[in-house]
């Protein structure tokens, strides 16, 4: 059985967070806020990258606020729909556990 890790979705989901953390990093304002956000050192970030939890928080912090999603989307030519597709995927989904 493959794992959620091997599908070409999540494959296409770690890309966009990555290609996030890319823009992310061209904008310093934005860095430093995410850095700042997440607690994560720009030393740390190089090792973060592997981790699917700091993956899933790039896209969530591009999300948090549409016109920055919008200003990385006209500058990367990757959709909203992308990142939104990218988000649920990487966090997870929401309301399947019972308690």
């Amino acid at each position: 059985m493959k794992s959620q890790k091997d599908t070409p979705a999540t494959a296409e989901a770690e890309a966009t967070a990555v290609a996030i953390l890319g823009w992310i990093a061209g904008e310093p304002e934005l860095l430093s806020r995410f850095l700042a956000l997440t607690g994560v050192a720009p030393a740390e970030v190089r090792n973060a990258i592997n981790d699917p939890g700091f993956l899933a928080g790039l896209v969530d912090f591009l999300m948090g606020h549409e016109p920055t999603l919008l200003d990385f989307s006209a500058a990367t030519g990757i959709t909203p729909e992308t990142v939104v597709r990218a988000h649920a995927i990487l966090s997870g989904p929401y309301g399947d556990t019972d308690f």
